[in-house]
């Protein structure tokens, strides 16, 4: 190993440990901003460090052209990650989330392709790189079609409720056989066909795998995604030798892991039954009835301002509906209000209250909602029994005491319980259904107000009205 070597290396570990630390600062959201920072940081210099290595190794020949297409892929690409990490809307981060992942997975599977196609003909090639080339092929191709088909849900280009159709199951079975053959076909006799079969059968599964997703389960999809493109990242680590790709795949693709398994426990489903599909019909906004002869009380905004001004202690439950609604900054003026006035004020997140993991907590710190008014469900749920007042926004699935019977979509799912609070108010622009298409049976409860209003419009007259009051 040459000195410029060791420095390289030395650059990677360094580059390593910023990743741990900042995956670490991400568990809170006080210190998340600047966790993701420093794991860029570390991530610039891994690149640098990469490009000077690739410069000065004889492993790689790499033309003036070579670097030119190098340097002008680093600038679109630059260019496009800043265009849209800026330009997009807090609500449309989950489509964001899945895009990059389809880019990661995409980009290592061709990675790996590319690599067996410098070295096939030419080097007698043994299962340590069939193996990882194999791998890295197919979970990328499946990374990469499954998060656009994801992305596509999330837009609504696709509808967010399942979609199969007759043979949809075996058809899924078969797609991934087919990589699987692939893989043990390059491991026997490499060749570039055989990573073309395993490129198709992943990109086949990856799009069947995702169709019966329902929007329900959407947000463990994506965190399951996002462990595919760490996996796959490791896999192109082990192809072209590179260590930082390891450790960088290793990381996300645990990270990952773990947090899919914690978003399917806050479920109560177990990730097969999720990958299954079938649960969610997508987030329904007609008027429906909330169970036989059920009736609701209808609340005015005078009502509801009047009891917000009385109350002492107010928990805000934030849904989706106040994401699609973009009206995050609407409810943090409301709790501003609410405190200037000497009124305690939480905020009740549940693990999957938006579109993706911790996309509540990012639209609210967007708002500047002090961190520690945010509460996660199981430090809040002993709360909302000294509650005043529980103000849901657009939550629906996650505030159904439906959950705690058996025999429905949503049993044993772990909720909110806004039921226990003294009196409730619902913003929601009506009846409808969420994404496990059942009534909310928190809407009938006799303690609850229904303000039938858009988010934003609804919490703006909200706040109109209580300064009013105040004044």
């Amino acid at each position: 190993m040459t000195t410029f070597e060791a420095i390289v290396g030395l650059l990677y570990l360094g580059s390593a440990i910023t990743f741990v630390l900042g995956l670490h600062m991400m568990r809170a959201p006080s210190t998340a901003r600047t966790g993701n920072l420093v794991s860029a940081v570390g991530m610039a210099v891994a690149v640098v460090a990469t490009a000077a290595w690739v410069a000065t190794s004889d492993r790689y020949h790499v033309t003036a052209w070579g670097w030119i297409a190098l340097l002008v892929g680093a600038a679109l690409g630059a260019a496009g990650g800043v265009w849209g990490a800026k330009g997009v809307h807090m609500t449309a981060m989950p489509q964001m989330v899945s895009l990059f992942n389809a880019v990661g997975g995409g980009a290592a599977a061709v990675v790996a392709y590319v690599e067996m196609m410098r070295i096939v003909g030419e080097l007698e090639i043994g299962a340590d790189l069939t193996v990882p080339v194999g791998l890295d092929v197919l979970i990328g191709a499946v990374t990469f079609s499954g998060s656009l088909i994801a992305a596509s849900k999330l837009q609504g280009w696709v509808s967010g409720a399942p979609i199969t159709f007759p043979g949809s199951r075996v058809a899924s079975l078969g797609s991934a056989a087919v990589g699987l053959a692939g893989v043990v076909w390059l491991v026997a006799d490499p060749s570039l066909w055989a990573l073309i079969v395993v490129a198709i059968g992943g990109l086949g599964f990856g799009i069947l795998l995702t169709l019966p997703i329902g929007g329900a389960d959407m947000p463990v999809v994506v965190s399951l995604l996002n462990a595919f493109t760490g996996l796959a990242v490791a896999m192109a680590g082990f192809v072209v030798g590179n260590s930082i790709l390891i450790i960088a795949g290793a990381l996300v693709g645990a990270s990952g892991s773990i947090l899919t398994k914690l978003m399917a426990d806050a479920m109560n489903r177990s990730i097969v039954a999720i990958m299954v599909g079938g649960f969610g019909t997508g987030d329904a906004a007609g008027a429906a009835e909330v169970g036989a002869g059920a009736e609701v009380r209808r609340a005015d905004v005078d009502d509801v301002a009047l009891l917000l001004a009385y109350a002492q202690k107010v928990i805000i439950v934030p849904g989706y509906g106040l994401a699609a609604a973009q009206a995050q900054r609407e409810a943090g003026e409301l709790s501003k209000a609410l405190v200037a006035q000497g009124i305690d004020v939480l905020f009740a997140i549940h693990p999957v209250a938006g579109r993706m993991p911790g996309h509540m907590n990012v639209l609210l710190a967007e708002a500047d909602v002090p961190y520690d008014q945010l509460r996660e469900m199981d430090d809040v749920n002993p709360e909302f029994e000294t509650c005043d007042l529980a103000l849901v926004i657009g939550a629906n699935d996650v505030t159904n005491p439906a959950a705690r019977r058996n025999g429905n979509p949503i049993s044993g799912m772990p909720i909110l319980d806004v039921d226990k609070a003294r009196q409730i108010v619902v913003i929601k622009r009506s009846l409808g259904h969420g994404y496990a298409g059942l009534d909310n049976e928190l809407y009938a409860n006799p303690k609850t107000g229904m303000l039938f209003a858009d988010a934003k419009k609804g919490l703006s007259a909200l706040i109109a009205a209580l300064k009013e009051y105040a004044a």
